[in-house]
C-alpha cells in the first residue's frame, strides 16, 4: 500500500516529521517497507538566475552563462558561479534551475564535478526536466517565471516535496487499504487529530433512466447492497495535475479524469468503484450468476470465459463486468463519454477471491473486496465520487438507484481493561484504553464494545487487547518472569515416553546416523511385505497412489530413502527414524520405535584397510546403546524369532523372556531387490515403549558396581549335534548361576568332515569362555568346581551335549 505524506495530510492534522510517522506506524502494525523522499535526490537544486549568457569562445552549440546562485536559500547570500550551457534556450536574464557542485543528477547517473569545456572553467549544471526526472522534457533548461523565487529549492516551488510510503499490509487489516484508515491509526496513537469528514448527499436533478437488480439467489451471498446514478454531460479529459501527481506517486498511470477518479477512492478510502459509459448500456443492470460459457472483454484487454456460478454484471446484451474484479472494455469510458453510470456495490469476499482466483485476475478491487471494505461506506463512498465528478467534469447526476440493503453485522464484545494486563503484560489505564477503542472508531457502552464497520478482522475480546496493546505500543513491553504456584523446581513437562524418545534420537544421531522423517504412509506393496497391508490400515482418501495405507514399520521408509541416495552417488548412508507404526486403525494400536539402517561399508577407503562391510554385529551394538540409554538391562536373552523381512540366519531377538525389545541383523536379500537397495544393509528396531521403567524412581543414576575382587574364567568344550545353535549353548551356560557368572562367549568352532570323524556323524564342537566374577569373598576351588557342574549339566539339558574329551 502505496501513499504520500501530503496525501495523509489530507486526514491527519499532524506537525510530526517524516521519520515520526514511519516509526509509528511500524510500531503499529503498518510495517513501512520503504520511503521514496523527492529531497534525497532533489533536494539540492535551487532557482537561480541567470546574470549573462553569451557566446562560447571555442563552441557554436555552447553559451557560457554567469550564474546567480544562493545556497542558503531565498534571502541568503549571493554567491556568482559559472555554468557552460549547451541548452538552445540559455539567455540573459531567465530564472532556471541550478544544481550546484557536488549534485547527483539523476536522470543522468552523474555526480558534478568541477570541469573545462573546451578551455573554459564549468562550476555546476542549469537543468531540464528530463535530467531531474520530472518529465521526458529535454528540449532545454527549466525556464521560470521572473517572480518565482531565487534560492528556493525547487521541489518546494512546484509541489514536489512529498514523500512516498510503501507499507505492508496484513490480510487481517484491510482498513488500512485506505489512507483515511491509516490516518485513523497515527491519530489513536497520538501523532494528530483526524480530520472530520463531511459527506453531504448530491441532489439529484432527474431519475436515473439506468436501474439495478440484484438477483434474488445472490443477495444472501454475493451481492448484499448494489448502488448507483446516472452522471450526464461530462467532459472525460486529462485529470487535474494534482489528482496526476498523487496516482503516479504510488505506480498508477493516470488514463482520464473518469477512472483516475475512481482509483483515487479506491487507495484514499478503500472504497473500489466503476463507471459505465452510460450510452453503451442497454436496460438496467442486473447482477446475475453466470450460466458458464459467456466471454467478456475486460479492461486489461484480456478475454474471460465465466464458469457457471460467477458473479456477473450484465445488461440486456449480456455480460458488462466482472463483479468486484474488473470492468469490461465494451462499456468502458473513452474521452468521447459524455454520461456515464457510477456504480458503488458491497461484495461477498468469500464469493469475489473465488471468482479471481479461477480467473486468475490481479486487480486492486479483487485486492480489497476479497479482503472486506466497508459495507456501511457503500453510498456516501458513492455521494463522495460523485462530488468530486462533478468538480473536475462537471455535468449533472440523477437520483441514486438502490438494490439491497448494508448487510447487518453488529456484534459486540465484553470489554475488561484487566486483561490487556493477564494477555499482553501491559498495564495500561482504564480510561486510556477506552479512549484508545474510541478514537479507532469502536463504540463503547458499559462493559461492551461494538467494532465499527471497517474492522471485519475484530472477533473477540482478544482483538480488544490487541488494538489496545497496538496502539499503546509493544515496544513498552516488559520481560518478566513467569510467576510460579510454588516455590522451587517445576515439575517436568515432557513425560517419560517423550524423554525416552528425545534420548533414542539424541544416541542414533551420536552414533553419526542421519535422521530421517519419512510419511506415516506407504504403498499396498511394501505395507504387505512388512507385515502390514490390511483392511483396517487402508486410507479412505489416499495423497498419492504410493501413500494407500498407514505404516506397519520404519523399515519401509528408509529402504526407500537409502534406494534415493544410491541412485544419486550415495552408496554408504546410516539413517535412522524415531515415530509410530500401526498394527491397526484404531487410537491403541500403534506403538513407538526407533529404526536404524546402515547400507554398504563401515568406514571410507583408506590405505590401512580399515574399511568392511557392515555386518550384524554393527547392528547389534548400535541396538544395544539405544536400549541402554532407555534403561533397558544389560542381560538380555537373544533368540530367533524375526520377522519375515529379516534373514534368517543372520538377525535375532533381544528380549526379556516373552518382552521383544529389539530386532536387529540383515535385511533379507529380496526385500533389498524389491526396494531397490544395493546391499549389504543391516538394520535394527527398538520397541521404545516396550522396555520397562525401573522400579524405583530416582533422578540419579544408580551407584555403579564394581568388585575388586579378581574374575576367574573358565573353558568348555561341548560336543553338540550339527544342528545346535552356539546361542542356545551360551543362553543355557548363562543361567548356570546369574548372579556369578558374568558373561559367556564362544572363541571356537569345530565342524566339518575332520570333526565328524574323530566325535561322529552329524556332531560338532563349541567351545566357550564363562566369566566368573565374585562379589563378595574369593572363590574357592570347590565353589568353581560346583558352577562348573550347573553349566555342564545346563548345557547338556538344552542341547543334549557332552564335554568334549
Amino acid at each position: 500500500m502505496k501513499f504520500t505524506l501530503f496525501w495523509l495530510k489530507d486526514h491527519l492534522e499532524t506537525e510530526a516529521s517524516l521519520d515520526e510517522i514511519t516509526y509509528a506506524l511500524t510500531d503499529l502494525g503498518l510495517e513501512v517497507e520503504g520511503v521514496e523522499n523527492p529531497a534525497d535526490t532533489l533536494g539540492a537544486f535551487r532557482i537561480a538566475r541567470v546574470i549573462e549568457a553569451k557566446q562560447h569562445p571555442d563552441a557554436d552549440r555552447l553559451r557560457l552563462c554567469r550564474v546567480a546562485t544562493y545556497p542558503d536559500g531565498p534571502g541568503g547570500r549571493m554567491e556568482e558561479v559559472q555554468v557552460v550551457c549547451g541548452a538552445p534556450n540559455a539567455r540573459t536574464g531567465m530564472v532556471g534551475v541550478f544544481a550546484p557542485v557536488g549534485t547527483h543528477i539523476p536522470g543522468t547517473g552523474v555526480d558534478l564535478k568541477p570541469g573545462v569545456i573546451r578551455g573554459v572553467e564549468s562550476n555546476g549544471m542549469l537543468c531540464s526536466e528530463r535530467e531531474m526526472m520530472i518529465s521526458d522534457d529535454h528540449e532545454g533548461i527549466i525556464d521560470l517565471p521572473e517572480d518565482a523565487p531565487l534560492g528556493e529549492r525547487f521541489i518546494d516551488y512546484r509541489g514536489l516535496n512529498d514523500p512516498t510510503i510503501d507499507i505492508a499490509i496484513t490480510p487481517n487489516r484491510p482498513d488500512a487499504l485506505g489512507v483515511r484508515g491509516i490516518a485513523r491509526d497515527l491519530a489513536a496513537r497520538g501523532l494528530g487529530v483526524l480530520k472530520p469528514q463531511a459527506i453531504e448527499p448530491v441532489h439529484g436533478a432527474f431519475k436515473s433512466p439506468i436501474g439495478v437488480v440484484i438477483d434474488a439467489s445472490l443477495k444472501e451471498n454475493g451481492c448484499p447492497l448494489f448502488t448507483g446514478r446516472v452522471i450526464r454531460g461530462v467532459k472525460n479529459g486529462p485529470s487535474p495535475a494534482w489528482l496526476q501527481r498523487r496516482l503516479k506517486a504510488i505506480g498508477l498511470r493516470p488514463i482520464s479524469a473518469l477512472v483516475d477518479i475512481t482509483n483515487f477512492f479506491t487507495y484514499d478510502q478503500n472504497r473500489p468503484l466503476h463507471v459505465f459509459d452510460a450510452d453503451k448500456v442497454a436496460g438496467d443492470l442486473r447482477i446475475y450468476p453466470a450460466e458458464g460459457g459467456e466471454e467478456l472483454l475486460a479492461l486489461d484487454e484480456k478475454t474471460y470465459r465465466f464458469e457457471p456460478g460467477m458473479m456477473v454484471i450484465g445488461d440486456d446484451k449480456g455480460p458488462e463486468s466482472i463483479a468486484g474484479v474488473m470492468g469490461g472494455e465494451p462499456s468502458g469510458c473513452t474521452e468521447e463519454t459524455v454520461n456515464v453510470f457510477l456504480e458503488s456495490a458491497y461484495w461477498t469476499p468469500i464469493v469475489i477471491a473465488a471468482t479471481g482466483r479461477a480467473l486468475k485476475i490481479h486487480s486492486d478491487a479483487r485486492y480489497r473486496f476479497e479482503r472486506g471494505v466497508d459495507p456501511d461506506f457503500t453510498l456516501p463512498g458513492l455521494e463522495q465520487a460523485t462530488r468530486m465528478i462533478l468538480e473536475i467534469c462537471g455535468g449533472e447526476a440523477s437520483e441514486v438507484v438502490v438494490d439491497g440493503a448494508v448487510p447487518d453485522d453488529a456484534r459486540a464484545y465484553r470489554f475488561d481493561a484487566k486483561k490487556v494486563v493477564r494477555l499482553v503484560g501491559m498495564d495500561i489505564p482504564e480510561g486510556e484504553q477506552r479512549g484508545t477503542l474510541e478514537a479507532l472508531g469502536f463504540t463503547l457502552k458499559g462493559d461492551m464494545a461494538a467494532p465499527p464497520s471497517w474492522r471485519p478482522d475484530v472477533q473477540g475480546e482478544a482483538d480488544l487487547v490487541e488494538e489496545v496493546a497496538r496502539i499503546a505500543s509493544l515496544t513498552k513491553l516488559e520481560g518478566k518472569p513467569m510467576r510460579r504456584a510454588k516455590p522451587g523446581v517445576p515439575k517436568p513437562i515432557l513425560t517419560p515416553m517423550q524423554m525416552r524418545e528425545k534420548a533414542a534420537r539424541r544416541v542414533l544421531a551420536a552414533l553419526g546416523y542421519n535422521e530421517c522423517v519419512t510419511y506415516s504412509f506407504i504403498d499396498a506393496g511394501s505395507a504387505a511385505m512388512f507385515g502390514g497391508g490390511a483392511e483396517a490400515t487402508r486410507l479412505e482418501n489416499p495423497i498419492s497412489s504410493e501413500m494407500t495405507h498407514m505404516r506397519p514399520d520404519l523399515l519401509p521408509g528408509l529402504l526407500q530413502a537409502a534406494a534415493r541416495n544410491q541412485a544419486r552417488g550415495f552408496t554408504d548412508v546410516a539413517l535412522f527414524e524415531v515415530g509410530p507404526v500401526f498394527a491397526g486403525g484404531e487410537p491403541g494400536e500403534q506403538a513407538l520405535v526407533a529404526t536404524g539402517l546402515l547400507v554398504g561399508a563401515s568406514a571410507a577407503r583408506d590405505p590401512y584397510g580399515s574399511r568392511r562391510a557392515v555386518d550384524l554385529y554393527d547392528a547389534k551394538a548400535d541396538a544395544e546403546a539405544v536400549l541402554a540409554a532407555l534403561g533397558a538391562p544389560a542381560r538380555m536373552q537373544i533368540n530367533r524369532k524375526v520377522e519375515g523381512w529379516w534373514h534368517p540366519g543372520r538377525s535375532g531377538v533381544m528380549a526379556l523372556g516373552p518382552n521383544a525389545l529389539c530386532a536387529f541383523g540383515e535385511v533379507h536379500p529380496k526385500v533389498l531387490r524389491a526396494m531397490d537397495v544395493k546391499g549389504p544393509a543391516v538394520a535394527f528396531t527398538v520397541h521404545v515403549e516396550a522396555v520397562p521403567f525401573p522400579k524405583a524412581k530416582s533422578a540419579t543414576r544408580p551407584a555403579l558396581a564394581i568388585s575388586d575382587l579378581q574374575a576367574v574364567e573358565r573353558d568348555f568344550a561341548f560336543v553338540v549335534d550339527r544342528g545346535v545353535e552356539a546361542l542356545t549353548l551360551v543362553n543355557a551356560a548363562q543361567g548356570a548361576d546369574k548372579a556369578l557368572i558374568e558373561g559367556v562367549s564362544v572363541f571356537d568352532e569345530f565342524s566339518g568332515a575332520k570333526a565328524e570323524a574323530q566325535m561322529g556323524a552329524g556332531k560338532k564342537s563349541l567351545a566357550i569362555t564363562v566369566r566368573l566374577q565374585p562379589r563378595d569373598k574369593t572363590l574357592t576351588d570347590e565353589e568353581i568346581e560346583a558352577v562348573s557342574a550347573k553349566i555342564v549339566e545346563k548345557v547338556a539339558k538344552a542341547t543334549g551335549g557332552v564335554l568334549r574329551s
